[in-house]
């Protein structure tokens, strides 16, 4: 039986982050589904599954998205179908703030602000320092603390964070807090994001 498909789940879908996902896949060599992008997620569990199984390569870059639902939504419906999966391996999460109107809360291992530093506290949509440790508040991050995630890591909105986080400068903290879980994954496949280690 092969190995199970390694797959990094983002929780944001919107233009936006798909940008700044996609510009930080193309730096580090990942795969990248298109089709899981939206807001909020246009397609399924299973049909994603369909998709990361016939990825090209790995890691598999895969984005969910709530877009406000309450509790759980159709983003949230199709991480929980991916992440349970038998024949895929999760390396970690970006558990993206919003200002969520349901206060949606999961816990971090840690947090990466927008100038690329690590924090014990969440941070929020801006990528600025929160007030709580290790907690972040989304809009689709409500079922993440039902699942064993080897890691998760808070993160401002993709491609944004006041600017500095555009795909036109190459998604820099996109792209840090995707190589930080490749190398505490173990994984060898990533390359520099270009930001400093901290």
């Amino acid at each position: 039986m092969s190995a199970k498909k390694k797959v990094i789940v983002i929780t944001d879908g919107d233009a936006s982050a798909r940008a700044a996902a996609e510009k930080a896949a193309e730096k580090l060599n990942c795969f990248f589904i298109a089709e899981s992008c939206g807001n909020p997620s246009p397609v399924t569990g299973d049909i994603l599954i369909r998709h990361i199984l016939r990825a090209e390569k790995e890691p598999v870059l895969v984005l969910f998205d709530d877009c406000g639902y309450a509790e759980e939504g159709p983003g949230e419906k199709a991480l929980l179908t991916v992440c349970r999966h038998p024949d895929i391996e999760i390396l970690g999460v970006l558990a993206v703030a919003s200002q969520s109107f349901a206060h949606e809360w999961a816990k971090v291992h840690f947090s990466i602000e927008r100038n690329g530093t690590l924090t014990e506290y969440g941070v929020d949509k801006d990528g600025i320092k929160d007030t709580e440790i290790g907690r972040i508040r989304g809009d689709t991050v409500y079922v993440l603390d039902e699942l064993d995630l080897p890691l998760v890591i808070g993160i401002g909105d993709l491609g944004k964070m006041g600017g500095r986080d555009t795909a036109e400068k190459g998604a820099p903290v996109t792209s840090k807090a995707l190589e930080l879980i490749l190398e505490r994954s173990g994984f060898n496949g990533g390359k520099s994001s270009g930001f400093n280690k901290s």
